[in-house]
């Protein structure tokens, strides 16, 4: 009887585990991720609604930053910013462990989630997160529809006006004033060879690269066909200097590359931290996500695999070709996600299967 009491105390705190864990929820109607264009006015309209909603919240004081500020070289919490403020502030402050590392998949599907998240609960959203897929407007991308639409309700608005640095001046963003580096409008600045600046570093080979070309169908089709169970190389191809993941962000210019904004102070550097002010920034990554979904489901030794190191080394081009996701400590799928006190924290395993029950959306 003894023996029956303790099985049965031992099956009950296995539950609980499984509950606390987030393993016992159950995926059974997944939402249907579609890219923008496919999206109706009204579906475009309540997904503007809902990112603006956002930044008009207060600031959330669970915001915890982790990372010494003297590697994240960030400013500090700005508390008089928005709950978006809050959101782009995760992505400052994690920024050199969340990319080159073996965090870039994982965390990135987990924050587009955590906010899509945050505009259900906060916002009253209704749909499922769009995404944009970049490799449509390749061939284009200055004049790609989503740039046209400068409907105030509806549209994403177009590129921003030189003469006001770069500000978006229409469309559902227009107003959408952010709080770092300093509080301005977001801007966009179409920039088609992002790389020239870069000669001074070493990790940069490819300077004349005309962005457009890293992103195009082909390059898509090659990262969903890329070596069934390489992990690491496949990542590399999709974040490797002058690649796709970049390449998006540069070609847009404006926050979405991290350029500081007139009237920065001195030490202001362009940087990636401050990408995540633009609202483009998660359609990005959501096609940035679509990519892995599809290469785990291409061949069964992609769909667990997972392989990656805890640590960036960006200090020289031998340094990225030697660790290009992380050098040790090595990451496990027991690892967990930082979500700097902003929303609950899971593992890499809980974010592998988007169906899996913590997540539970697929891409059409």
């Amino acid at each position: 009887m003894l023996s029956f009491s303790r099985a049965l105390f031992s099956a009950a705190l296995a539950l609980v585990a499984l509950a606390v864990s987030g393993e016992a929820a159950t995926c059974t109607h997944p939402s249907v991720r579609r890219e923008w264009r496919k999206l109706s006015i009204p579906e475009r309209a309540e997904w503007i609604a809902a990112i603006n909603c956002l930044a008009r919240l207060p600031h959330d004081d669970a915001l915890t930053p982790r990372v010494d500020p003297s590697i994240s070289n960030i400013p500090p919490v700005n508390t008089s910013g928005s709950y978006w403020d809050d959101i782009v502030y995760i992505h400052m402050d994690l920024n050199t462990r969340i990319h080159n590392t073996g965090l870039f998949f994982p965390f990135h599907r987990f924050y587009v989630n955590a906010v899509e998240t945050a505009m259900k609960e906060r916002c009253g959203y209704t749909g499922a997160f769009p995404y944009w897929d970049w490799s449509i407007d390749a061939h284009d991308v200055k004049n790609s529809p989503l740039f046209r639409e400068s409907n105030p309700i509806s549209g994403l608005g177009g590129w921003g006006d030189p003469a006001k640095d770069f500000q978006v001046q229409d469309g559902g963003f227009r107003h959408l004033e952010v709080a770092y580096p300093i509080p301005h409008i977001i801007r966009r600045n179409f920039t088609l060879q992002p790389f020239l600046p870069f000669a001074e570093v070493p990790m940069f080979t490819n300077l004349t690269k005309f962005a457009n070309e890293s992103f195009t169908p082909e390059v898509v089709r090659d990262m969903v066909n890329w070596t069934p169970g390489d992990f690491v190389g496949f990542q590399f191809s999709m974040e490797y200097p002058e690649g796709p993941h970049a390449s998006v962000h540069f070609i847009l210019g404006g926050d979405l590359s991290g350029e500081c904004p007139a009237g920065s102070p001195p030490d202001c550097f362009p940087q990636p931290t401050f990408s995540a002010n633009e609202p483009l920034f998660f359609f990005h990554h959501a096609m940035v996500d679509k990519v892995w979904f599809d290469w785990q489901r291409k061949h069964p030794d992609n769909f667990w695999v997972y392989k990656g190191g805890s640590v960036q080394n960006l200090t020289s081009l031998q340094a990225l070709k030697d660790w290009p996701n992380g050098m040790a400590p090595e990451l496990t799928l027991d690892s967990v996600i930082p979500a700097d006190g902003m929303f609950p924290e899971v593992t890499i395993r809980d974010v592998m299967n988007t169906t899996g029950g913590y997540l539970c959306y697929v891409y059409e």
